[in-house]
C-alpha cells in the first residue's frame, strides 16, 4: 500500500537538452583487472595532460546478492585521453579500514591551484564521516580533514572565493527532520580545508520538485561566466515500488538536478531547474543493476568548446556519460 504521507512523483523524463553518450557504460566491472562487483559514483576531472578518473569499486560479491556495507569497498582509478575511452589502472589506489572505519567511497576530485583535492565518504562504526585528501600523482594521498558525523556527499568549488575555500555537503539531520529521510544541501567555508564553518542551508528538499525524499550535492560546480553551474541528486520514495534490484526491496529513485549559484557569493541560487536533468530512463538505468532507477552525478568537466561532460553513477553499478552544451544548462537553470 502506498504511504498516504510521502506525496508520489510520479514518471520523469530527463531534460531534452542532454545527451547520453552512445558508448556508455564508459567503465562497468568487467573491463577493471582486479575483482570487482560494482564500479560507479566516480570523480573525474583534467589533470597531467589527460582525463582522470576515480571511481568506487564494490568487491563483496560477484554474484547478484545484496552487498553489505564491510571492508569490501575501494577505489580505482581509471585514464583517457578523450574522456569518452577509459583504461582502468592495475591495481585500487585508496582504501580505509581498521577497527573503526568500515569503508571509505564515493570520491569527488576538484583540481584547486594545480592539486587534486578528492572529498570522499567514511562508513565507521560511530556514524558517516566526510573526509577531504589531497594527491598530486593518485599513488599517496594525505588526509587533510574529517568531519564529525553524520556528514556526506561533500564537494568542493575549485578556487576560493572571498578568500576560502567552498564545499557543499549533506548533513544526516534525521531528528530535527521528523525522524526520517529529509535529508538538504548544505554550504560550508573554510580558510585551510582542515577546519570549516560558516554554514548554511543552501537547498531544502521541498524546494525542488522533483524529490520527496532528500536531495544533496553531486559532481563539483564548474565556472561559467553566468555562474556557479552546480548538479544535485534529488531522491522520491514509493513505497509501493518493487524489487527494483538485487535487494529485497528498493523503493527509491535518484535523478539529477541542475542550479546555477552566484559567483561571488554562491551560497545566492540565481536559478534551478524546475525538472530533472537527468531521470533513469536508458537500460542500464532501470534494469539488471544493484539498484534500478539511480542515476549519481560525480564529475563534471566544461570543454573549451562550451560541451558540459557529466560523469554519473548508473543503478549503483556501472559508470556513465551524458553532454550537453553549457550555453543551454545555464539557461534551463534560468527559466529561459
Amino acid at each position: 500500500m502506498t504511504n498516504t504521507n510521502t506525496p508520489i512523483i510520479g514518471a520523469l523524463t530527463s531534460s531534452t537538452l542532454i545527451r547520453r553518450h552512445p558508448a556508455n557504460p564508459v567503465l562497468e566491472a568487467a573491463r577493471v583487472p582486479y575483482p570487482t562487483a560494482l564500479v560507479f559514483n566516480a570523480g573525474v576531472v583534467k589533470f597531467g595532460g589527460g582525463y582522470v578518473m576515480v571511481f568506487r569499486n564494490d568487491y563483496g560479491s560477484l554474484g547478484k546478492q545484496t552487498l553489505e556495507p564491510t571492508n569490501t569497498t575501494d577505489l580505482g582509478i581509471a585514464f583517457s585521453e578523450d574522456g569518452i575511452h577509459w583504461t582502468a589502472g592495475p591495481r585500487p589506489v585508496f582504501k580505509l579500514h581498521d577497527e573503526e572505519v568500515v569503508r571509505a567511497y564515493d570520491p569527488r576530485l576538484t583540481v584547486i591551484d594545480g592539486r587534486c583535492y578528492m572529498c570522499f565518504a567514511v562508513d565507521t562504526r560511530h556514524g558517516i564521516r566526510g573526509g577531504v585528501a589531497v594527491t598530486d600523482d593518485f599513488e599517496s594521498f594525505e588526509i587533510l580533514s574529517l568531519s564529525t558525523p553524520d556528514l556526506r556527499n561533500m564537494v568542493l568549488f575549485p578556487e576560493k572565493i572571498n578568500g576560502n575555500y567552498v564545499r557543499l555537503e549533506r548533513p544526516f539531520t534525521v531528528y530535527s527532520r521528523g525522524g526520517k529521510d529529509r535529508f538538504d544541501t548544505w554550504i560550508s567555508e573554510s580558510p585551510d580545508l582542515v577546519y570549516w564553518g560558516r554554514s548554511d542551508l543552501l537547498l531544502a528538499v521541498e524546494q525542488v520538485p522533483f524529490a520527496n525524499d532528500k536531495i544533496g550535492p553531486a559532481a563539483p560546480p564548474v565556472k561559467t561566466d553566468k555562474g556557479w553551474l552546480t548538479t544535485f541528486h534529488a531522491v522520491d520514495i514509493d513505497s509501493a515500488r518493487g524489487k527494483h534490484g538485487w535487494e529485497p526491496s528498493w523503493k527509491k529513485r535518484y535523478t539529477a538536478g541542475i542550479m546555477l549559484l552566484d559567483l561571488d557569493n554562491p551560497k545566492k541560487i540565481l536559478g534551478m531547474s524546475a525538472s530533472p536533468l537527468l531521470a533513469p530512463e536508458a537500460p542500464y538505468e532501470i534494469d539488471g543493476g544493484f539498484r534500478n532507477n539511480v542515476i549519481f552525478p560525480g564529475g563534471m568537466i566544461l570543454e573549451d568548446d562550451g560541451e558540459v561532460k557529466i560523469y554519473y553513477g548508473a543503478a549503483d553499478t556501472v559508470e556513465c556519460l551524458a553532454t550537453a552544451h553549457v550555453d543551454d544548462l545555464i539557461r534551463l537553470c534560468l527559466g529561459q
